[in-house]
């Protein structure tokens, strides 16, 4: 286990279990085997028979938590933590990462600053990088770039530090960090992980310094250290936009209406990552009836519950009104506790809901849809610039970010035909050119008076979690817009994959 040797450790264990199937130790190892390879059920499960032997070990407990915060079941994490005595280092940064992942960033800047304050722990540069995506999600802007410095005093080729730094759209890398990051790319002790954050954060330098190309050729290198970890094939999104449009017809639907849990308190922004979707939710929470969460996986995981009952989405087919009904509630009692300011409305802002707006429809008719789009190729070479903690496999090729944008109009498109009006579309470039009147009409569109506050979204103090929280806190800008044409030339695998969707994207 110390030197990662899985494939060895997993059998060897077993056989202690099987000769003793009550040492707790062994079972915790073996949870711990299967969380490091992504297996955090069977890992939950392990650590829970663990803690039904052993209820005081507080080893399991924490590692039971990892599982549950792994499997976004924040609250049951927290719970756990709760049963802790120990409030050790380890046991106060899980902490923080998980009252931030429910909202309560105050309390994780506070934790991180008690476990910083430890001996020892203040030597931490992981733990200084956390800090600093937390002061970023409030705003405080100075401070977090003074812990991610931080971070790189500590371990000059820490690639998360300097991509941090340089994932603040609204700060540019200085020109004297291009060689330090060279150095830390020639650096041995430099990990797969460190590299392809040094070959973002590089690319980024060297793109605000006017040298856009030289840039580019650095974003292929990290896009590529990434995608071998990240395997992604661009057939298996098509055949599930397939399937669900094959699923999802008018007879279909009609059979369905009236059904689902009608609450209307739900309005899904969803789409393309980087399309606006952070400027449309910073927009609506600045209204007097709509409160900003953030992107909330609670789609996903019931999508993922689903799966377990029959191939989907087609086991959508067989689930009862009674059922419909019970998902929409089940997701309304999961997004509660991101609920704060008592508003009617709250925003869901995770892009990957796209595919299964459908599914949304079903179990929550009255819910609001907004499909934040933007054009193809800023929107697709915004994706390349971008590294993902996770869930945006697509994004490391340029073909795959072309493929996948396609079949998302491809659905849309099916969508509008057979729930005409139903989901309300957004073109990033009328709200750049004319923020009014585009949030007039997007205001309208969801049967919301039109207020003032909304365009002053900037003015909002509410915390953003996304890449682009810097960019909303200041007014409408072309910051971002056109980059693609800088390296156009090199961008040929992104337009042969877009197609005819290249020149009509907007509809």
């Amino acid at each position: 286990m110390v030197h990662n040797r899985l494939e060895q450790a997993e059998p060897l264990l077993r056989g202690r279990l099987r000769e003793n199937p009550f040492d707790v130790a062994a079972i915790r190892m073996l949870a711990e085997v299967a969380g490091r390879i992504g297996r955090y059920q069977d890992a939950e499960r392990l650590l829970r028979r663990a803690l039904e032997l052993a209820p005081a070990f507080v080893a399991a407990r924490t590692n039971l938590a990892m599982a549950l915060y792994r499997q976004n079941k924040t609250v049951e994490a927290l719970a756990e933590l709760d049963r802790l005595t120990d409030d050790g280092p380890g046991n106060g940064v899980l902490r923080a990462a998980v009252v931030a992942r429910l909202g309560e960033f105050a309390e994780a800047i506070s934790l991180y600053e008690s476990v910083l304050a430890r001996a020892g722990s203040e030597r931490q540069p992981r733990i200084w990088t956390s800090y600093g995506h937390a002061l970023k999600t409030v705003g405080r802007q100075a401070d977090a770039v003074a812990a991610y410095r931080r971070a790189l005093e500590l371990r000059p080729a820490y690639g998360e530090a300097w991509w941090s730094i340089a994932n603040l759209k609204t700060v540019r890398l200085e020109e004297a960090d291009i060689p330090s990051i060279q150095g830390a790319l020639a650096e041995p002790s430099a990990s797969t992980e460190d590299r392809y954050h040094l070959h973002f954060a590089l690319a980024k330098a060297l793109e605000d310094g006017g040298r856009p190309e030289q840039g580019f050729e650095h974003y292929l290198k990290a896009n590529a250290l990434r995608r071998e970890q990240l395997p992604y094939r661009a057939q298996r999104t098509s055949s599930a936009v397939d399937r669900t449009i094959a699923l999802f017809d008018s007879p279909f639907l009609a059979a369905r209406e009236g059904q689902g849990c009608h609450q209307p308190d739900p309005v899904f922004v969803l789409g393309m990552p980087r399309a606006g979707s952070t400027l449309i939710e910073q927009i609506l929470s600045s209204h007097s009836m709509v409160e900003g969460t953030m992107e909330l996986p609670d789609i996903l995981s019931l999508v993922s519950q689903l799966g377990k009952e029959g191939s989907y989405p087609q086991v959508i087919a067989a689930l009862t009104p009674d059922r419909l009904r019970e998902l929409g509630e089940t997701y309304l009692e999961r997004t509660q506790i991101h609920r704060r300011e008592g508003k009617a409305l709250f925003i869901d802002k995770t892009p990957n809901n796209w595919l299964h707006a459908g599914l949304i429809h079903l179990i929550l008719p009255n819910a609001r849809i907004v499909d934040a789009r933007r054009h193809p190729l800023d929107c697709g070479y915004s994706n390349f610039r971008q590294h993902y903690a996770s869930g945006q496999a697509f994004s490391y090729d340029l073909a795959d970010i072309g493929h996948y944008y396609a079949d998302y109009v491809r659905l849309m498109r099916h969508f509008d035909a057979v729930m005409p009006g139903r989901i309300v579309r957004v073109i990033h470039e009328d709200l750049l050119d004319d923020p009014e009147e585009a949030t007039r009409s997007l205001l309208d569109a969801l049967n919301l008076p039109f207020e003032e506050a909304c365009l002053r979204f900037f003015e909002n103090d509410r915390a953003v979690r996304t890449a682009s929280s810097e960019q909303v806190r200041r007014p409408i800008n072309r910051d971002g817009a056109g980059l693609w044409r800088a390296v156009e030339t090199g961008l040929h695998p992104l337009r042969d994959a877009l197609g005819p969707i290249l020149e009509d994207y907007r509809v």
